[in-house]
């Protein structure tokens, strides 16, 4: 066992994120996303929610300060689908790191092409429509 780290964090998924260097993007993603035809690295936590696995990993992984560090999927021109979890996203990301500033949005297919260039993505069994989140690692200072 080790201190300090949420028990979210499986093994994977914490060597996935010491792995992470300057730059590179993780992917969190709702029950609905397409995740293991995007990922290089795909993590299962399909029996957690997306905003329980952004607040664990934001108390190990510092956000990217010089670019956008989160990335929100638009809303398709037309869907009526309302996105409270974003409310929350926005809410964990301000508590989890100063250098959070609010949230870039790209279109679904824009989302899904980064995905697949992302370090890694990590599926959740989250319900929420567009509960998905892209993060950009930073630096420790």
């Amino acid at each position: 066992m080790l201190k300090n780290i949420p028990n979210i964090i499986s093994p994977e998924l914490l060597k996935i994120l010491m792995e992470m260097g300057h730059g590179d993007e993780i992917v969190i993603t709702d029950g609905n996303f397409p995740a293991v035809a995007c990922a290089q690295r795909l993590v299962r936590l399909d029996g957690h929610g997306a905003a329980e696995v952004l607040e664990a990993i934001l108390k190990l992984l510092p956000l990217d300060s010089y670019s956008d560090n989160a990335i929100l999927m638009s809303v398709v021109p037309g869907d009526k689908v309302k996105t409270p979890i974003w409310d929350e996203f926005r809410r964990i990301c301000k508590d989890g790191d100063p250098n959070f500033k609010d949230f870039t949005f790209i279109d679904r297919y824009g989302f899904y092409e980064r995905t697949r260039k992302a370090f890694a993505v990590v599926y959740t069994g989250e319900t929420a429509l567009y509960g998905n989140v892209l993060l950009k690692k930073g630096v420790i200072k």
